[in-house]
C-alpha cells in the first residue's frame, strides 16, 4: 500500500469515530465537571501509558488552560504524576492499586474521577474507579475497543468506536481538547 493511501485512510477513520461520537453523553459530562468546577471539588485524572500522557495532558488544560480572568479555577489533579509516589505503591503492593490508593489519600464525595483507557480494561484504572463509585464521586470514562469493564462502572462514558490504539489515543486527546473548549465557553462570564 502507498504510504499516502495509507496516511488517508488512517485519517479516515479518526474522523469517523470522531464523528460517531455521542454529542449527548458529550454534553453530559461537560454539565458533570462544570458542576464540579462550580462547587470547588476536584477533578482526578488517570491512564496508562499514552493515556497518562494525555492524563497529564487533559489536566494541563483544566488547571491552567481554564485560568484567566473571571474564571472559576480548576482544582484538576492527574494521578499519574507523581512517579516516586506510583513505583512505591507498584512495588510495596501492586501495579493495580497506583490510583486507587492516591484516591484513597484525596477523594471526597461530589469531586469527579475520570479513567481514559484505549482498552476500557486496564486494572489500575478499573480498580481506581470502582473505589470512586464507592466512595460518592462521580465517575467517567473515555474508553475504546467496545469499553470493556469501564463501560460498565462508570457514570459517564465516552466510547470511542476503533480498535486500534492509536486512533482510539488520538481521539481521546481530542475529547479531552472538546471538553476543556466547552467549559472555556461555559465558563466565561456574562459580558
Amino acid at each position: 500500500m502507498k504510504t499516502e493511501i495509507f496516511l488517508k485512510e488512517y485519517a479516515d477513520r479518526v474522523r469517523a469515530s470522531l464523528s460517531s461520537l455521542s454529542w449527548e453523553k458529550l454534553t453530559t459530562l461537560v454539565d458533570a465537571l462544570e458542576g464540579t468546577i462550580r462547587h470547588r471539588r476536584r477533578i482526578f485524572v488517570f491512564g496508562n501509558g499514552a493515556c497518562a500522557a494525555a492524563s497529564s495532558h487533559f489536566v494541563c488544560d483544566l488547571a491552567k488552560g481554564l485560568a484567566g480572568k473571571g474564571l472559576p479555577r480548576v482544582k484538576a489533579l492527574c494521578l499519574n504524576d507523581c512517579v516516586p509516589l506510583m513505583t512505591a505503591w507498584s512495588n510495596d503492593v501492586g501495579y493495580e492499586v497506583v490510583f486507587k490508593e492516591q484516591l484513597v489519600n484525596f477523594l471526597e464525595p461530589g469531586d469527579i474521577v475520570i479513567g481514559l483507557s484505549a482498552s476500557g480494561n486496564s486494572p489500575n484504572v478499573v480498580n481506581a474507579v470502582e473505589y470512586a463509585r464507592t466512595s460518592g464521586a462521580v465517575t467517567a470514562a473515555v474508553v475504546g475497543m467496545g469499553g470493556g469493564r469501564l463501560a460498565e462502572l462508570a457514570d459517564h462514558v465516552i466510547a470511542i468506536s476503533e480498535d486500534s490504539y492509536e486512533e482510539v489515543e488520538d481521539v481521546i486527546v481530542v475529547v479531552t481538547h472538546m471538553l476543556k473548549m466547552a467549559l472555556k465557553q461555559r465558563l466565561r462570564p456574562e459580558e
